[in-house]
């Protein structure tokens, strides 16, 4: 296969995500044949980092099959040193030209880092309160734009734009990216790399982007 310009890549991606959201689509590459193809080696045109969520599937919100897209998930994709050397495995070694980061409507994770914001907020199991620890940024940034128009009152839970926080949180995500790994970060300068923040309604099905570093 040609190698893609990040370009091509992220294109690919939006044609497959109109595809679903149309009812159109192809489920590619998910055949024996393709599995033979794939058995010695891959080269997926794609890295996805998304929520584990069940129901984020990012091959079939982009209409993908085997060896597509490198996918990369946990509990509202934040970053962790596991994530970390897995993206740069698919940056440094399989060479993918487009990296998303998505977050997606009615996150779980979102959800518990506005809960646990307030001052009455229970307390999370550990493990629970540590994958959330990164979220918490982007809830003080959400609270931040709003609160010019509450006064100096606690804002409520419910007052906080969950779609806000999750795209706080990815920007934040990607900044992070860049200045953690030289790998992900030296990819994008040459050019070789861009990276696509993006939404995922569960409503519609729909993928919108709203942070782009590179061309695409």
């Amino acid at each position: 296969m040609t190698a893609l310009t990040p370009a091509e890549a992220w294109a690919q991606l939006e044609a497959g995500n109109k595809r679903f959201v149309d009812g159109r689509a192809e489920h590619p590459h998910q055949d024996a044949a393709r599995r033979a193809e794939l058995e010695g080696s891959q080269a997926p045109f794609a890295t996805v980092f998304n929520c584990s969520d069940s129901r984020v599937s990012s091959e079939t919100l982009f209409d993908l099959g085997l060896g597509d897209a490198f996918v990369v998930r946990n509990a509202g994709q934040v970053i962790s040193e596991s994530a970390l050397g897995t993206i740069e495995y698919a940056v440094a070694l399989l060479h993918t030209p487009v990296l998303v980061v998505m977050s997606h409507q009615n996150c779980g994770a979102i959800r518990a880092a506005i809960d646990s914001s307030t001052p009455d907020a229970d307390r999370l199991p550990p493990h629970i309160a540590d994958v959330i620890a990164p979220i918490m940024p982007a809830v003080q940034r959400a609270v931040g734009a709003a609160g010019a128009q509450v006064d100096a009152a606690p804002i409520d839970a419910a007052q906080i734009d969950a779609t806000e926080v999750a795209r706080e949180h990815v920007q934040g995500t990607i900044g992070e990216l860049l200045r953690r790994s030289e790998i992900v970060a030296q990819a994008v300068a040459d050019g070789e790399l861009a990276i696509v923040g993006c939404h995922y309604r569960l409503s519609d099905g729909a993928v919108t982007s709203h942070v782009v570093i590179g061309e695409v």
